[in-house]
């Protein structure tokens, strides 16, 4: 069984937790409420229509007694490294997602904990005796239903999907649950009268793969509980991918230029984090008609600095613009071949081997993005995309 574990409104909790005088109020992280762009908000705010990428300005006007905390984000990836270290009481198989969420593998350890509900009901009640902050758990066969689960009874859930509860737990929730429905993605399906998981299930797959590619395909598959994808740990993974979703279709080469920057940088710092290295890269590039395209580079000697990587994925992706010059909803980069030996064989006609001072730049950036946040330190290539109005 596979457990979603998604830490509760994780930076303001913890302002709550450290602060007694700020719980049950609407607490904002991040901002003011004259400047500045909020990184969090608890749910006492989030009631008020308040998220994370608000200006504060607005977030304000929303709700005028909200509470503006200076975010301390050296201080959160901290306490997210002490929520790391007891999901890995349990089970080493665990799928970092980011700072406060995570996928766990337990098959291997119910001999020694118990069943999953037992396990997931145990790492719940160790987060909060040990550090005083509520998680919300999913558990389930498939890795997108325990996600789905997790979110349902947010703050504080705890949801759990039997196998034979796949279809009668997924069917009447809305098509935007599924992994890849954003908004563009729900106009599409909704023109199809396709509202719910379960209309998607119900839906002829020939039908779906020639109105939607490969795109149609994977919801078919998902709504209809195929989801071979297993949690894999970066250390043993084959490949390390990121990924993102546009609200709204995208064709600024800036724009893209931005998102292929983040993406890398994504990649490249889990790649050194395990002590991995790529002998290829590939880019996913869906066009807005739905179209999904990916194209692959192989490079000659394996590497893990950033530069490296974004070099390629932008000569892949200039490739595809040229191929398939229409608006994007998503882009992707993946880095596969992987490798735990970093070795170059040097060739005596041609300097293969990397700018010292790129490796050096790449280990300071990480430094400082596990001191104080991973969208404090980034390249300027990525600013477009990190700074954009409204997070995807």
């Amino acid at each position: 069984m596979i457990l979603h574990i998604d830490m509760d409104a994780f930076y303001a909790s913890i302002e709550q937790r450290d602060n007694p005088s700020l719980r049950g109020k609407p607490v904002v992280v991040g901002g003011s409420a004259q400047r500045g762009v909020v990184a969090a908000a608890s749910y006492e705010a989030r009631l008020f229509g308040i998220h994370s990428a608000m200006s504060g300005k607005q977030a304000a006007k929303l709700c005028p007694d909200a509470v503006f905390v200076k975010s301390r984000l050296e201080y959160y990836a901290k306490v997210g490294r002490q929520v790391r270290e007891i999901f890995l009481r349990y089970t080493p198989v665990v799928q970092p997602l980011s700072l406060d969420e995570a996928f766990l593998d337990v098959s291997g350890t119910l001999r020694l904990f118990g069943s999953a509900t037992e396990i997931g009901l145990q790492i719940k009640s160790t987060i909060k005796s040990e550090l005083d902050l509520t998680a919300s758990v999913g558990i389930a066969p498939l890795k997108f239903v325990a996600k789905i689960a997790s979110d349902l009874q947010k703050p504080d859930g705890f949801t759990e999907v039997a196998d034979s509860e796949i279809r009668s737990f997924l069917d009447p929730l809305p098509v935007t649950r599924l992994w890849g429905v954003g908004k563009v993605g729900n106009r599409k399906l909704a023109s199809l009268q396709l509202k719910t998981i379960g209309d998607i299930r119900r839906y002829d797959h020939a039908a779906m793969c020639e109105k939607f590619g490969n795109w149609g395909d994977h919801l078919w598959k998902l709504a209809n509980g195929i989801d071979p994808r297993k949690v894999v740990p970066d250390r043993t993974a084959k490949q390390i991918s990121h990924e993102r979703t546009f609200a709204e279709d995208i064709s600024d080469p800036e724009m893209m230029r931005a998102v292929i920057s983040y993406l890398c940088e994504q990649v490249t710092r889990r790649l050194r984090r395990n002590g991995r290295y790529t002998r290829s890269i590939t880019v996913k590039y869906r066009c807005d008609d739905f179209r999904t395209f990916a194209q692959t580079r192989s490079i000659s000697e394996p590497t893990q600095a950033t530069e490296s990587v974004f070099r390629v994925a932008m000569l892949v992706l200039n490739e595809l613009v040229l191929k398939h010059p229409q608006p994007i909803r998503l882009l992707g980069v993946s880095a596969g071949n992987l490798t735990s030996d970093g070795s170059r064989q040097l060739d005596l006609f041609h300097a293969t081997a990397e700018d010292p001072s790129q490796k050096a730049l790449d280990q300071v950036v990480d430094k400082l993005s596990d001191q104080i946040g991973k969208h404090s330190v980034y390249r300027a290539t990525s600013h477009s995309w990190i700074n954009r109005p409204t997070r995807e």
